[in-house]
């Protein structure tokens, strides 16, 4: 299998007349987050740094939504050709498979790309954030020169699209084309969960913990059902369930017991599973992450708030507490080693797990 990544020098108005430049690299062998391999080149010819032209590098999941996210780029390439090709080169990446995105877009980084464009759903964006960093540390261009830093940006083409909601982006990608023409950028946060093997994982959205981690992860089987899938996760993930007594350390303070937790989020921005906003406090340029914590929830309890949950009112309801923090510890009292942690809708493992925030981590085209 390859991914093929293509670069057009076009003119504002014109088709494809010149010949795009063609690379391709070979598929990730394994789904490992912090292997660092090469998925994208500048090419000589095409790409000239000597035109003025810059590069945006559009990373392009044509699985994504059964293969829905492939026709809609088909249909939006002619628009995005005339509103960006007059001063950009447009550089289409399609993956191939299971963190080939994060591969992309470090290399495109390296090479100095203007902006690196997550085309698809949450997923791809995820891996797409993950993507700019290596080792713990931010991922810088190879140019001698002073650095102009590689922003992130999103054309929502996917199942879900729960971190575009935040800044109240709806699902229209020729808008999402639209803000890349004004140019207009912001810095965002970035959450960090730590690893036991000492790696980092990183986040924009939201990262969340027993229940409703346990429900993600059930979901992901079932995304040829649209946003139908984060329902039939849900009660897949209520069938065993049981709350659980954790431990939780604030921002390096002393530990806390919380009895009876059903679902601990920890959130950068505010919705998650297909447009609950479950983190209604959450800012992702605020310099801190939003926690919510629900304890000794029944299943009629979910029943009963799921529409407060939806629209973000749910922090009055009895046991659901909210808090501002920078950093959390948390882990089971009894260990089993059963609960499960995830970030962005991507399954991490299970506790205990340390969380923090990177402030103004990302520039972000908004």
């Amino acid at each position: 299998m390859v991914v093929v990544s293509l670069c057009y020098h076009l003119a504002l108005g014109s088709s494809m007349a010149t010949k795009p430049f063609i690379t391709m690299a070979e598929q990730p062998t394994a789904p490992d987050l912090y292997v660092d391999r090469s998925t994208f080149h500048r090419g000589s010819s095409s790409f000239s740094s000597s035109s003025g032209r810059r590069d945006l590098v559009f990373v392009v999941n044509p699985r994504g939504a059964n293969g829905k996210t492939a026709k809609e780029w088909k249909k939006l390439v002619p628009y995005l050709r005339t509103r960006l090709g007059e001063h950009y080169n447009i550089c289409e990446s399609l993956t191939s498979g299971p963190c080939h995105a994060i591969d992309i877009t470090r290399e495109a980084i390296r090479e100095g790309a203007d902006a690196v464009i997550a085309v698809g759903g949450d997923g791809t964006f995820h891996e797409v954030v993950n993507g700019f960093f290596w080792a713990g540390k931010p991922i810088v261009n190879n140019d001698g020169e002073a650095r102009k830093s590689t922003a992130l940006g999103i054309i929502p083409l996917g199942t879900g699209s729960d971190f575009a909601r935040t800044f109240g982006w709806n699902n229209n990608p020729f808008e999402a084309v639209d803000r890349i023409a004004k140019g207009l950028r912001t810095r965002i946060d970035v959450g960090v969960v730590n690893e036991d093997n000492g790696e980092n994982h990183y986040f924009a959205n939201v990262a969340d913990i027993h229940l409703s981690a346990k429900a993600g992860f059930y979901a992901a089987r079932y995304k040829k059902f649209g946003n139908l899938c984060y329902v039939i996760g849900a009660l897949q993930g209520f069938m065993g369930h049981q709350n659980r007594d954790f431990k939780i350390k604030v921002d390096d303070g002393e530990w806390e017991l919380y009895p009876q937790v059903t679902a601990l989020c920890i959130g950068n921005a505010k919705y998650f599973g297909g447009g609950m906003k479950i983190v209604p406090n959450a800012d992702p340029s605020n310099g801190s992450l939003e926690v919510v914590i629900l304890q000794d929830f029944k299943w009629y309890d979910f029943i009963l708030n799921l529409h407060k949950i939806y629209n973000g009112t749910h922090l009055t309801v009895k046991n659901v507490t909210s808090k501002s923090i920078r950093s959390i510890e948390v882990e089971e009292v009894s260990c089993s080693g059963s609960i499960y942690v995830q970030s962005d809708g991507e399954h991490l493992g299970f506790l205990p797990r340390k969380f923090h925030i990177l402030p103004a981590a990302i520039e972000m085209i908004c």
